[in-house]
Parts: C-alpha cells; sequence; structure tokens
C-alpha cells in the first residue's frame, strides 16, 4: 500500500468532487487557508476539496502550511490579513492556539471559519466540527456488543483503547465516546488499558507494544484515529493477533475517521467498525458558511456547525460503504500498488 502525499493528494481529488457548488457571492472572494499539516488521509482530502471548490467557484486561495507549528500559523494569519483577504479558513494546530487565531481575526473584522479541529472556547468563529464523542460512541457500542456476543466463557472481557493526543479537543471527544459506550456494559468489561499515541505513530507503537506485552488477552481495541492500524498490525501481526473475522483470535476492532485504509480492513474483515467523519458535509458547510458572512459583511460570525457522523460497521457495510469518503478513495484505486 502507498501512502504518498502525492498519492493522497491524487486520490483526494474524488472526495472534492463531492463537494456541493458554492452559493455565488457579489464578488470573487480571496481567501486564507492556513493548516496545521497534511499528514494523514482526512486532512489531505480535506484539504483539497477545499481549495478545489473555491477554485473552480472563481475564488482565490492563499495557502499557508504551518508545518505543526501553532506560533508559525498565527503570524501566517496576521499576514494573510496585512494582505486584505476577505476571509481564513484553518485547520489549527491544538484547541488552544485556534482560539488566538479566531481572536486575531475577528478582532480586525475578518471572518474566520475553524474546519474539523475545534478551539477550546466556541463563542468566536464559525466553527466545524465532528461530533467525536457520539461517533466514536456509536463505533465502540458496535465493537462492545461484537465483543459479547462472541465472547468464550462468563469471564469480563479486556478492552485498549489508542489515546490521541489530548491537547486536541478532538482526541478528547473520542475518549469520552470510547468509555461512553463501554460503561454501557460494566459486567462485560474489565477496566479499560490506555494507550498514549499522542496523534505520532512512533509513540503509539512503542506503547502498544509494551501494554500488549503485558496484557496480551486484548478482546477489543478502539483506536482514537483510523491512521494507527498499520502500526496496530505491525504489533499484532508476530503475535498471531491479526486474524480476520471468523478466525480463532479475532480481536474486535475498530477507529475513527474513516480512511481508505479503515475501509479496506473493514471488507477485508480484519476490524469491525469505524467512525465516520462526514468529510463532504464538513467541508460544503465550511466553505458556505465562509463565503455567506463575506457576502453579508458579517464581520465577525459566531456559528458552531456540527457533524453527526455515523459508525461503518461489518452489519451495515453494504448498504453505506459509499458514504464514507475513504470508500470513495479506495473505489478510485487510492491503494493499488
Amino acid at each position: 500500500m502507498r501512502h504518498t502525499k502525492s498519492m493522497i493528494a491524487a486520490g483526494a481529488i474524488a472526495v472534492a468532487g463531492a463537494a456541493a457548488t458554492l452559493p455565488g457571492t457579489a464578488s470573487a472572494a480571496s481567501i486564507c487557508f492556513a493548516f496545521q499539516d497534511l499528514e494523514t488521509e482526512f486532512w489531505v482530502a480535506g484539504h483539497t476539496a477545499i481549495t478545489r471548490t473555491l477554485e473552480e467557484a472563481g475564488h482565490t486561495v492563499i495557502e499557508r502550511n504551518a508545518n505543526e507549528d501553532a506560533n508559525r500559523q498565527l503570524e501566517q494569519v496576521r499576514d494573510c490579513i496585512a494582505q486584505g483577504v476577505d476571509g481564513v479558513i484553518i485547520i489549527p494546530q491544538d484547541g488552544e492556539s485556534a482560539v488566538t487565531i479566531v481572536n486575531e481575526a475577528q478582532d480586525n473584522d475578518v471572518p474566520i471559519a475553524v474546519f474539523n479541529r475545534p478551539p477550546s472556547d466556541l463563542s468566536n468563529g464559525i466553527i466545524v466540527v465532528a461530533d467525536n464523542a457520539s461517533i466514536a460512541s456509536q463505533a465502540v457500542d458496535f465493537l462492545a456488543q461484537e465483543a459479547i456476543a462472541n465472547r468464550q466463557g462468563d469471564e469480563k472481557l479486556t478492552p485498549l483503547i489508542i489515546v490521541g493526543d489530548l491537547g486536541d479537543p478532538n482526541a478528547i471527544g473520542r475518549k469520552d465516546g470510547f468509555y461512553e459506550a463501554i460503561n454501557r456494559y460494566p459486567d462485560d468489561f474489565n477496566t479499560p488499558i490506555e494507550v498514549a499515541s499522542e496523534w505520532d505513530a512512533a509513540t503509539a507503537l512503542a506503547n502498544l507494544e509494551a501494554a500488549v506485552t503485558a496484557n496480551p488477552d486484548i478482546d477489543l481495541l478502539f483506536t482514537s484515529s483510523d491512521f494507527l492500524f498499520p502500526t496496530i498490525r505491525s504489533v499484532f501481526e508476530p503475535r498471531g493477533m491479526w486474524k480476520q473475522r471468523g478466525e480463532d483470535g479475532h480481536v474486535i476492532m475498530g477507529g475513527l475517521d474513516g480512511d481508505a485504509t479503515a475501509c479496506q480492513l473493514l471488507k477485508e474483515g480484519y476490524i469491525d467498525a469505524t467512525g465516520v467523519q462526514d468529510l463532504y458535509f464538513e467541508a460544503e458547510a465550511a466553505l458556505n458558511a465562509i463565503l455567506s458572512a463575506i457576502e453579508a459583511g458579517e464581520a465577525q460570525p459566531n456559528e458552531v456547525i456540527e457533524d453527526p457522523g455515523f459508525a461503518l460497521t461489518s452489519a451495515n457495510l453494504a448498504e453505506r460503504e459509499m458514504d464514507m469518503w475513504g470508500c470513495v478513495l479506495l473505489s478510485e484505486g487510492f491503494l493499488d500498488n
């Protein structure tokens, strides 16, 4: 499987095509699009959907990549404001830096939309965010029921969660949703094992290796992001734990995001569910909201637009496969050799 940025960008064209036609503004707008980096399929697909849709509608996009440096992103947005842009869209590094950047834009009467990673304060700016707690809860509830149904004997099951960077509100929501679901079944599950990832594959690898060595009898695993499935496989496969549904030793697994790898693994039977962020809805909502604010002359809009998402599971795969952005990429040959 190839996972280079150029391959992700090429595959993301299919996702960009799903974004709706934008409402026309009185004149073409100049939009500063500042993002923290493009390290996962979701961020690249979101970036592609936003930039292509704006450009095809005749708007100018000024792109700024902060390379995971919050201070640099703030300076880039300040530079955009000084250039006189009509609006700003950001993918921030974290929830705290997002508050500072939103305030900077609105203090200068420049409307700003935050895509997917919300500020810790939601009282300013246009904020488009997935309901991470609900999406995670939907996915984990399915995993829990599958684990209980497939249990051998009466012993409690052992769940494990790979936790994201808790400086990111998305990671907090996903952790909360995991516990909300697991706690529905207090008689069926042991206290969950937590594995820190900090949204870093190397950190996740080291910590998961240690956790599985100490606790080899894992019955259910939830990763707070699908991008870590290759890391999980590298830990599980040598131990004989990377099995398909129906095989002895299959660990009930799921994640959250809805990327192409998760789609393929779900179709192949290695994982059982993933929580899906509706990339199509989020990109369209962010674009429509920022352009509507510009057209209306609304310098300091405040609106929270929530993506309810859904869980794609082994039970509903046939009906809902193409509602997941990662399955669209997969259908375009994104993971082909």
